[in-house]
């Protein structure tokens, strides 16, 4: 079961990349780009959208950062100590005993 869910991941990577390199391939005819102050430029379509794409991952992420670090916070703060995991149990009814009622 494991290496078939090893190998269905490789084949949506693979699937996913033969994607990109086709759109990418498509996509090559430059555009024309107007920045302020008057300054414009010929850029390649894909790279306008990989550009745009890698913006919007790091606003996102940057957005997120302060979620992430305030939830990770909370867990340190409140997380069980080792100690809580290495004591065994000393009641009767939560360790596994199997009197059954004698």
């Amino acid at each position: 079961m494991n290496a078939l869910v090893r190998l269905l991941k490789w084949l949506v990577t693979v699937a996913v990349f033969v994607l990109l390199f086709a759109f990418s391939l498509n996509n090559q005819t430059p555009v024309q780009l107007h920045f302020i102050f008057g300054l414009s430029g010929k850029i390649p379509l894909i790279m306008v959208v990989l550009a745009s794409v890698g913006c919007g991952v790091v606003l996102g992420v940057l957005g997120m950062l302060p979620h992430w670090l305030r939830l990770r916070r909370n867990f340190q703060k409140n997380a069980p100590s080792a100690s809580h995991f290495a004591t065994p149990p000393t009641d009767r009814h939560s360790a596994h005993v199997t009197d059954y009622g004698a």
